[in-house]
């Protein structure tokens, strides 16, 4: 691991550099591909710690040296023109970076795909030549896994190029504007982590494609106040009760021959497999969510037959990489067995009990996955071998793999350092080290870990760098995200960055998971079911105190609270419900109305908004307007297109109508990702904490 410090950050804040940096992530390697020989591994990385723009890169086992094999500084020099369907998917994805952010690869490792401003290029292995085969608005090129062609998306409609001949042709598509084919739909991108919207035939000679029609989608607006000169921002945007996308699938093949897959009882499409070890395996949920069924698909009349089905009474959680078939044809799915999250093969569970699913990275002779034992704040990496299970990584801290069992990708992150450390394992022992020169922050953060009161919450608590408990009590600051599907306290120095530098202001800084957390079994999970607002803000309440018993330098009467998106929902919801212990409160991007929010997500903890009407009342905080006796600052992206703007402004609208004073700041231009720009990264989260420090002065005056 090679971590630096970037000398130009020399006399620049440490918030200027968490965003010049992207929170200390830029010079780290990612998205491994491992050749099938064992001889190399190809991945992405930037130049430097500072620099947005990545290229591809290869690492030879046999030598350990490293070649940059694109330098996209060199193809592309300035701002990159992307399509709309690239920004948008980026934002479903939070992709932040620039340069070459994704890339594909032939099964032998001969042709790479990428795109640079919408320009599709390929790369030979062999030779190094570099060509541009399109010249623009391309969206996800892939090579077949023979290398013989390359398949991409433009203007709705997937393309197919023989490398042979240079022939580009329109494989399929339609004039209708609002159906696109080969393109994951909105609801995909955001809420299942499904980026892909076709699927190469292990042979190369098919592919199976989705079609989305989001004609019956409402359409939604988002306008710029800040240059009403530009149009607006027209959006497809299926909210809670409203219609989803129509999404069907196709298997088409190189010879123009067409089989539509057969309809079925089912609204969302969770993934798409098809591996040498068997028949396409779909994942498909009705809207309820309260069923997964694993569908086998033949490919010659498009028929699908059950194998597989898991349901419950609340919800069926999605696990990446599964289904799948094991190389001899086993198959390979998650279910929720005696209270853990398991990974099950053929029938039979492989992971042991008190073991919790993470997700599965791959399929074939042995399973690569990650998982959690009975710390839920360390992530490991573990392979099967035969029947047992056996774990890789063998530091504390949060391990991510790629790879194969066989030859794997290790990344580690731990608080003994900042970056991630990159090896590569034969077999689970040592080949290779990937080097990592992301910019050391030069910060420790001075955390305490916990275990809080009797649903033991995990939680971590943040002092001052060189506070001493006699130099007096200590204002608290929660800093949640504190929703279901998310972790703010795991074994990793970075999630700890910014709450040090808030710490540093002069705060005891509590960060807690509560239920619905990963990594503690489904029970804990679906405690949330239909009362997000209840489980969630009491987890955080109960952290408070318990932390507070055990430490006394804490001020219980001076608290406050921030978050963004959910956590943002959590802090305006804790000012609002619980005024006799937060005292002020910063929500950023917070749902407001979850009859706003998208359906997969929505309806997954809450039900249909005319089923469960009382539910949607009951967690809303626009309900709660008129109950407002603590600060508020409520802070919104103008160009939100996952939490529209429309969540701040008509809780804003509530509260004044309920009379009730509060703060509001828009940020004109910015997406639910929080703002990349230096200086107002850095001037957004001062003035947040000047806000706090004042508003919780002012209480101290007013006793």
């Amino acid at each position: 691991m090679l971590v630096v410090t970037d000398f130009a950050l020399d006399d620049v804040s440490f918030l200027r550099q968490q965003a010049r940096t992207q929170r200390f992530t830029l010079g780290a390697p990612k998205q491994f591909r491992v050749a099938p020989d064992g001889s190399r591994v190809l991945f992405l990385r930037s130049a430097t710690g500072t620099d947005p723009r990545h290229s591809l890169w290869s690492f030879d086992l046999a030598t350990g040296e490293e070649t940059k094999l694109i330098d996209a500084a060199e193809l592309v020099s300035g701002d990159e023109d992307l399509p709309p369907e690239e920004r948008a998917r980026r934002e479903r994805a939070r992709e932040t970076g620039g340069g070459v952010v994704a890339f594909g690869v032939d099964d032998a490792f001969t042709v790479v795909t990428f795109t640079l401003s919408g320009k599709l290029y390929t790369l030979d292995l062999a030779t190094g030549e570099t060509r541009i085969l399109v010249d623009g608005s391309v969206i996800d090129p892939r090579p077949n896994p023979t290398g013989t062609h390359v398949a991409y998306v433009r203007e709705r409609r997937l393309h197919v190029i023989e490398l042979a001949t240079g022939e580009d042709r329109v494989l399929v598509g339609e004039e209708d504007e609002d159906v696109t084919w080969g393109l994951a739909e909105f609801i995909a991108g955001e809420e299942m982590d499904r980026t892909r919207g076709y699927w190469w035939a292990p042979d190369g000679r098919s592919v199976i494609v989705e079609r989305a029609d989001r004609g019956p989608v409402p359409r939604w607006t988002i306008g710029d106040p800040a240059n009403p000169q530009q149009p607006a921002n027209v959006v497809a945007y299926p909210s809670a009760g409203s219609p989803n996308a129509e999404v069907s699938l196709a298997v088409l093949s190189l010879d123009g021959s067409r089989v539509d897959v057969a309809p079925g009882d089912w609204e969302y499409l969770v993934t798409v497999h098809w591996s040498a070890g068997g028949q396409p395996l779909l994942a498909v949920q009705p809207r309820d969510q309260k069923r997964l069924t694993v569908l086998a698909l033949d490919p010659s009349d498009g028929s699908v037959a059950e194998v597989h089905t898991e349901t419950d009474e609340h919800w069926v959680e999605i696990f990446q990489g599964v289904p799948a078939w094991t190389a001899d044809g086993k198959l390979v799915v998650e279910s929720a067995a005696d209270g853990d999250h398991r990974l099950v093969v053929d029938g039979e569970p492989v992971t042991p009990p008190g073991m919790q699913l993470r997700m599965v990275l791959h399929v074939g002779d042995e399973i690569l996955f990650t998982a959690s034992d009975d710390d839920p704040t360390q992530i490991h990496l573990y392979r099967t071998e035969g029947g047992t299970v056996r774990r890789l990584s063998t530091t504390d801290g949060v391990h991510v793999g790629s790879g194969s069992a066989a030859l794997t990708v290790l990344s580690s992150w731990s608080l003994d350092h900042s970056g991630p450390r990159v090896v590569v394992l034969r077999d689970g022992v040592e080949a290779g080290l990937i080097e990592s020169s992301t910019v050391d922050p030069e910060i420790v953060p001075n955390l305490t870990w916990l275990t809080l009161g009797e649903r033991r919450l995990r939680a971590a608590l943040v002092l001052p760098r060189g506070y001493e408990p006699g130099e007096g009590k200590l204002p608290v600051l929660l800093d949640p995200y504190g929703g279901p599907h998310a972790q703010r306290v795991l074994q990793s120095r970075n999630a700890f960055l910014t709450p040090q530098w808030l710490a540093d202001q002069g705060f005891a800084v509590l960060v807690a998971d509560g239920r619905g957390s990963p990594g503690r079994g489904p029970a804990w999970e679906k405690e949330i079911a239909g009362k997000l607002a209840d489980v969630t803000l009491a987890d955080q309440v109960d952290a408070l105190h318990a932390a507070a018993a055990a430490y006394p330098e804490l001020d219980l009467e001076r608290v406050a609270i921030r978050g963004w998106s959910y956590g943002g929902y959590l802090s305006a919801l804790a000012v609002l419900r619980r005024p006799d212990v937060f005292h002020a409160a910063v929500a950023g991007a917070p749902v407001t109305d979850w009859s706003l929010y998208d359906t997969h997500y929505t309806e997954r903890y809450l039900g249909k908004p005319d089923d469960e009407p009382e539910s949607y009342e009951h967690n809303s905080l626009i309900a709660s307007a008129g109950s407002l006796e603590r600060a508020l600052l409520i802070v919104h992206g103008l160009a939100d297109d996952n939490v529209f703007p429309a969540h701040a402004l008509r809780l804003s609208s509530a509260l004044l109508a309920k009379g009730r004073a509060h703060g509001f700041l828009p940020l004109a231009g910015a997406t639910h990702m929080t703002p990349q720009a230096e200086e107002v990264a850095e001037n957004l989260m001062r003035t947040q904490v000047e806000w706090i420090h004042r508003e919780l002065a002012a209480l101290g005056k007013e006793r």
